[in-house]
C-alpha cells in the first residue's frame, strides 16, 4: 500500500471527499499534540461523540496514539447519557463533531467534575465559555499541535498491548449501560482473525462502506481497524436513507450490516422486481428456487445447473448491480439474521456471511468460512478462539479477544469473566463441525405458567420472515400462552390502504403461517399492532438495533395484560 493510496472518503455537498493514508497520519500527529499540550496524557479517557466521518477517525487514532483512552458515544445520547459516561469513566476531555451534538453534549460536560476540555469540530453560536471547562476548535486544536509537537513515535512506542485501547459502553437492552476495556491486543486479535477467515478473498484494492456506528465495537473494529490492516478505502455513509444511492457511487468490495439493514435491502429488492411485471418476477423466483436447492444440497443435476447459470447472467448480475456490481462479501452480525433472509441473498448471488460476538470480545466471535456457509449458523470461532458450552447450554469464550473487564465495576467483571472464560450469557449449540447456532439468550428466556422454557429469538424470527411483519417482540413470562408486539411492514400498510382492520387480517395471516412451523407452547395466540415500528429514537431499538425488550414490554404493558383479561 501505498502512503498516498486513498484512506477515509465522506460526502461534502454532494461530492466524495477523500484524504490519503499520510494526509491522515500528519493530521493524527497534528491532533494527539494538541491534546497533550491541553494536559491529557497517558491513561485519560477522552470522550468521542461524532457520527462516521473523518475527524472520527483522527481523534480515535490520536488519542489511542499517545497512550489514553477513547470512550465512544452514541450521537443518539440525551445530555442525562453523556453525563453518566462522563461520569463513570472519568474523562478529562470530550470531542464534539457537529453543532447539534456540541449543544446537547456542553451541559453535560460543564456539569461533569472532571471534564476540563471540549473540542468542537464545529462552531456553536449557543456554546459559551463555563468556568473551569476550556472549549476550543478542532482548527485551534491543530494548531496547538503544529505549535507544541509532541515525539508521537515514543508515546506509541511506550503502549503496551495489554493497555486499555477504548472503553466501548454497552448499549443497555436491559440495564445501565457498562463500559468494556477493550485493549489493544483485543482488538488485533480480530483484526488478525477475520482477515485470515476471509483470506481466500485474495485482498486487493479493498473498498469498504461504512454503514454502523463507529462508536459501536462492531464497526470500530471491522469497519475501521481491518480495513485499515488491509489498506483499504473508507467511505462513510452519513444516512441509511443514503444506501441505495452510495451503493451505486461507492461499489463497495466488503461492508458489514445488521439483520434490520439486510431486512429493508431484501424488501426494497422484491418490491422492485414486483413491480417489474410477472416475467420479472417468475425468473426470479425460478433463481431462488434453484439457489435454495444448491446451498442445501451442494450441487444441481447437470440441467438445473445449466438453467441455474443461465439465471446468474439475467437475474443474478442485476442483484449485484444493487450493491454497486463488485462485492466481495457482505457480513452481517449484531443480531440474529432470519435464515430465510440469509438464504433470499445467497440465493440471488450475494456472498452474504453470518457472524456473532459481544462488546465484550472485541467484538467478533464467530463467523462463517466464505468456502463453507451455513447461513443458518454464526459460522464458527476465528483463529486462537476457544469456545464449549456449560452445563445450561450458555457460550463461553476465551482467547485474546476477551475484554479486561468492566470499568470500575470488579463485582459484575468478575460474573462474566471466570477463569479466563467470557460467559456471554447465549444459549447456543456447537455441531461436530465447530458452527455455531445461538438458539436464545439466557436472560431473555421465557418461562410460561406451565413451566416450559421458550426462547422469544426464535419465535420473533420466524415472525419476523413474514411479509406483512417488519419487526416482533414476544411476550408471556408466567403467563399460559405467547402474544406478540408486531410492527408491520411498509407493504402490509400500502396493501391495507389505511384500514386498521386490513391490518390486522393481513397480520394474522402471517401469524398462523408462522404458528404452523412452530411447536404448540410457540405459537402466538394473541397479539398487539403498534403505534409505530421499533426505532432509535422511540427507545425500542438500541443505537445497534437490537429490541430493548423491557422498554417494549413498558411501552405496551396496559395492551398486553388486557390480551390475558379477554
Amino acid at each position: 500500500m501505498r502512503a498516498s493510496h486513498k484512506f477515509v472518503s465522506n460526502k461534502i455537498h454532494q461530492q466524495w471527499i477523500g484524504l490519503s493514508y499520510s494526509e491522515v497520519a500528519q493530521q493524527t500527529r497534528d491532533i494527539a499534540s494538541g491534546l497533550m499540550a491541553r494536559g491529557v496524557n497517558r491513561g485519560d479517557r477522552v470522550v468521542l461523540v461524532s457520527e462516521n466521518r473523518l475527524e472520527w477517525v483522527i481523534a480515535d487514532l490520536a488519542i489511542m496514539s499517545i497512550g489514553a483512552i477513547t470512550v465512544p458515544a452514541f450521537t443518539s445520547n440525551t445530555e442525562d447519557d453523556h453525563l453518566q459516561i462522563l461520569n463513570d469513566s472519568g474523562a478529562v476531555a470530550i470531542i464534539c463533531t457537529t453543532t447539534r451534538l456540541a449543544d446537547i453534549a456542553e451541559g453535560a460536560a460543564e456539569r461533569s467534575p472532571n471534564c476540563r476540555l471540549m473540542v468542537m469540530v464545529e462552531t456553536s453560536s449557543t456554546i459559551h465559555q463555563p468556568t473551569g471547562l476550556a472549549i476550543i476548535s478542532w482548527a485551534q486544536l491543530m494548531k496547538d499541535g503544529q505549535s507544541f509537537p509532541s515525539d508521537i513515535d515514543a508515546a506509541v512506542e511506550a503502549t503496551a498491548p495489554t493497555d486499555t485501547a477504548c472503553v466501548i459502553y454497552t448499549s443497555g437492552s436491559d440495564s445501565q449501560p457498562k463500559g468494556v476495556m477493550l485493549s489493544h491486543r483485543s482488538i488485533l486479535h480480530n483484526v488478525y482473525g477475520a482477515a485470515d477467515r476471509f483470506n481466500d478473498l485474495k485482498f486487493g484494492d479493498e473498498v469498504f462502506l461504512s454503514l454502523l456506528p463507529l462508536s459501536h465495537a462492531y464497526e470500530h473494529t471491522t469497519g475501521l481497524y481491518l480495513p485499515i490492516y488491509l489498506g483499504a478505502e473508507i467511505f462513510h455513509l452519513k444516512s441509511p436513507d443514503q444506501l441505495a444511492q452510495s451503493l451505486k457511487e461507492v461499489r463497495p468490495t466488503m461492508m458489514t450490516t445488521v439483520p434490520r439493514l439486510c431486512d429493508v435491502l431484501h424488501d426494497r429488492i422484491r418490491a422492485n422486481v414486483a413491480s417489474k411485471g410477472k416475467l420479472n418476477q417468475n425468473l426470479m423466483g425460478l433463481a431462488l428456487r434453484l439457489g435454495r436447492r444448491k446451498l442445501a444440497e451442494g450441487h444441481l443435476p447437470p440441467l438445473a445447473s445449466l438453467i441455474n447459470a443461465m439465471l446468474s447472467l439475467v437475474v443474478r448480475r442485476r442483484i449485484n448491480q444493487v450493491f454497486g456490481g463488485r462485492l466481495k462479501l457482505m457480513v452481517s452480525g449484531g443480531a440474529a439474521l432470519s435464515p430465510s433472509v440469509g438464504r433470499f441473498f445467497v440465493a440471488l448471488g450475494v456472498r452474504l456471511v453470518q457472524g456473532y460476538g459481544q462488546t465484550e470480545a472485541a467484538p467478533v466471535i464467530s463467523v462463517s468460512p466464505i468456502t463453507d456457509n451455513r447461513i443458518h449458523t454464526v459460522g464458527t470461532p476465528l483463529k486462537d478462539v476457544e469456545v464449549k458450552l456449560s452445563k445450561s447450554g450458555e457460550l463461553l469464550v476465551r482467547g485474546d479477544l476477551v475484554m479486561k473487564g468492566y470499568w470500575d465495576r470488579p463485582q459484575e467483571t468478575a460474573r462474566v469473566l471466570k477463569d479466563g472464560w467470557l460467559h456471554t450469557g447465549d444459549l447456543a449449540e456447537i455441531d461436530d463441525d465447530m458452527f455455531i447456532t445461538i438458539t436464545g439468550r439466557k436472560k431473555d428466556i421465557i418461562v410460561n405458567s406451565g413451566g416450559e422454557n421458550i426462547s422469544p429469538m426464535r419465535v420473533e424470527s420466524r415472525l419476523a420472515a413474514q411479509t406483512n411483519i417488519a419487526q416482533a417482540m414476544v411476550h408471556g413470562d408466567r403467563r399460559p400462552w405467547l402474544a406478540a408486539v408486531i410492527a408491520p411492514s411498509e407493504e402490509c400498510i400500502t396493501k391495507a390502504r389505511g384500514r386498521p382492520d386490513k391490518i390486522i387480517t393481513l397480520i394474522q395471516n402471517d401469524i398462523d403461517t408462522a404458528n404452523a412451523r412452530l411447536p404448540t407452547s410457540e405459537r402466538i395466540r394473541r397479539f398487539v399492532v403498534a403505534d409505530d415500528g421499533f426505532t432509535i429514537e422511540n427507545k425500542r431499538l438500541t443505537p445497534t438495533l437490537k429490541t430493548r425488550r423491557h422498554i417494549i414490554n413498558q411501552q405496551f404493558r396496559d395492551k398486553l395484560d388486557r390480551l390475558y383479561s379477554r
